[in-house]
């Protein structure tokens, strides 16, 4: 079933600078023919997100994000799309419970989620999307969202240093095999959430720090748009 046509909200992920995000918006405004906003954060926010407090604001901002584009969407509703940590973030944003004091229920503007290497499931994963995974495990809300998950399966020997240095360490804390597949950061079995619409994708790296190829560029973009 293709995507509704619908405006598109993106969440990007740990520090990476939202300038970055600028080709995957206007390649997924060209392929979708609506409107694609990028809710802003900065590094410096980023860096705070060890605390509950700062996943509120960011997720202040997606809800008022949501809000305003689902006012002027054909469906009254919106897709979300999250990069790494900000899937696991638009996972939480779409559940009614309370979280820090607020209740966002992101379920009722947004019934397409697309997570785009996000660690669901670690090992060693931190004390929030930990919380996360035990609160919500799954596409918990599939009778009422639309959850897809895409995997980057990196050969680390055409990737950069960086991904080279990173993956064994990374791949160890999150499924306990350094030689696991993953995008040079986040295993596949890893961003494959349980219940949603899996994508693996070869080639292709966490973020442009990891390899050419990542989720955000263009031709990337076009791969696991048309795969959903």
């Amino acid at each position: 079933m293709p995507l509704p046509s619908q405006p598109i909200v993106i969440l990007g992920g740990f520090l990476i600078d939202p300038p970055a995000y600028g080709p995957m918006a206007e390649r997924l405004e060209m392929l979708s023919g609506q409107p694609v906003q990028l809710v802003p954060v900065g590094k410096a926010e980023w860096t705070l997100t060890v605390f509950a407090f700062a996943w509120a604001r960011i997720l202040d901002r997606v809800a008022r994000t949501v809000s305003e584009l689902a006012q002027s969407s054909p469906t009254g509703r919106v897709t979300l799309v999250g990069h790494s940590s900000g899937g696991i973030m638009l996972r939480l944003f779409l559940d009614d419970a309370p979280f820090q004091g607020r209740r966002y229920d992101g379920k009722a503007l947004a019934d397409v989620l697309v997570m785009l290497g996000s660690p669901h499931t670690a090992l060693k994963a931190t004390v929030l999307r930990a919380m996360v995974q035990r609160r919500l495990p799954g596409a918990t809300f599939a009778d009422r969202v639309r959850y897809a998950s895409v995997a980057g399966d990196l050969d680390l020997s055409t990737a950069t240093p960086l991904a080279r240095r990173l993956a064994p360490a990374a791949y160890r804390n999150s499924t306990g095999d350094a030689d696991d597949r993953g995008d040079g950061l986040v295993p596949v079995s890893s961003a494959l959430l349980e219940g949603s619409t899996a994508v693996e994708l070869p080639g292709v790296a966490h973020g442009g720090a990891f390899g050419a190829s990542w989720y955000g560029t263009p031709e990337v973009v076009e791969r696991w748009w048309a795969a959903l």
